[in-house]
């Protein structure tokens, strides 16, 4: 189900330009017991406020809502209402999709895996209702979220529309998760957040820093208050903010180009740096002893069909 750009350094790949409608839906989360009613009703509302829409991409876990129950039976409720890939759960989320023939993100939901594991799952519809990408939370809030870890950074192509790499909150907090997806081709991070807490403010800036630091764009949503902080952000390439939200109900739109993208890659951001031009052929490998590993200047480019 995994989904990563696979592309040797010299392969070359013909991709049509062109740039994409998205829509960040600042929502308060759907009542995990019963959600998918209420989910298509605000989809048919959202894209009838917004109908040139072509991407909507709802908070983390925004159909699993545990607001209304007592502390002690969130997590249990949680993990009972998790489903697995192939459910009927997932299959009608893809329904909606295909009826208004969208990119859809429902945000992340509760995943039962194959092994009896408990995934926060991020995914990805495209027009046909397919079920594109799905992506395993790798960094959970510990020691408050009771998931499992995933191992796979997942990016998908959008027809032609740029490159897609999926993140979930706390991911964001980790500059490596960020930066290998941006190393795997995405010129877009979708970051789906469900942020409670007094910290949105410092995710503002790691959204902008990580936009800086591997010029790509960022688009993090946040559920909305009462539940949530609200303020979900769109950042450019070169770190600026190209739109944010209050913190209620409402949906943030912006258009996504990715040749922008590859044009702060080409001139540098502002005109001058070039950072994923660092290296010549000829240096040196740089020892990175904390992971183990290396930066190799053989492999440092991104590996991105468009550069």
């Amino acid at each position: 189900m995994f989904r990563l750009i696979e592309l040797s350094r010299d392969e070359e790949v013909e991709m049509p330009g062109g740039v994409l409608q998205v829509g960040l839906a600042q929502r308060l989360p759907a009542p995990v017991e019963d959600p998918l009613s209420r989910f298509a009703s605000d989809v048919a509302a959202t894209l009838q406020e917004y109908p040139n829409l072509e991407l909507l991409v709802y908070p983390e876990l925004h159909l699993c809502g545990t607001e209304h129950l007592p502390d002690r039976d969130r997590a249990e409720t949680l993990e009972r209402f998790a489903h697995a890939l192939d459910s009927g759960f997932i299959t009608e989320l893809g329904g909606i999709a295909r009826e208004h023939e969208i990119w859809l993100c429902p945000g992340s939901v509760g995943e039962r895996g194959p092994n009896g594991e408990f995934f926060n799952t991020q995914l990805l519809f495209d027009p046909s209702g397919r079920l594109r990408s799905a992506y395993r939370k790798m960094f959970p809030w510990r020691p408050h979220e009771p998931h499992r870890p995933g191992t796979e950074f997942v990016v998908e192509n959008l027809d032609g529309a740029g490159t897609a790499g999926f993140s979930i909150c706390y991911d964001a907090w980790f500059p490596e998760h960020s930066r290998q997806l941006a190393w795997l081709g995405a010129d877009l991070i979708l970051n789906v957040v469900k942020t409670t807490t007094p910290d949105r403010e410092q995710e503002l800036l790691l959204a902008r820093a990580n936009a800086i630091v591997n010029q790509n764009v960022v688009a993090s949503v946040n559920c909305a208050a009462p539940v949530g902080r609200g303020r979900s952000i769109v950042v450019g390439p070169e770190g600026f903010v190209k739109a944010e939200a209050g913190t209620g109900e409402q949906t943030l739109v912006f258009t996504f180009d990715p040749d922008e993208v590859v044009d702060v890659r080409e001139k540098g951001t502002m005109g001058s740096n070039r950072m994923w031009a660092q290296f010549r052929e000829d240096d040196e490998p740089i020892s990175l002893p904390m992971y183990g590993g290396r930066i190799d200047p053989q492999s440092w480019m991104p590996r991105h069909p468009r550069r």
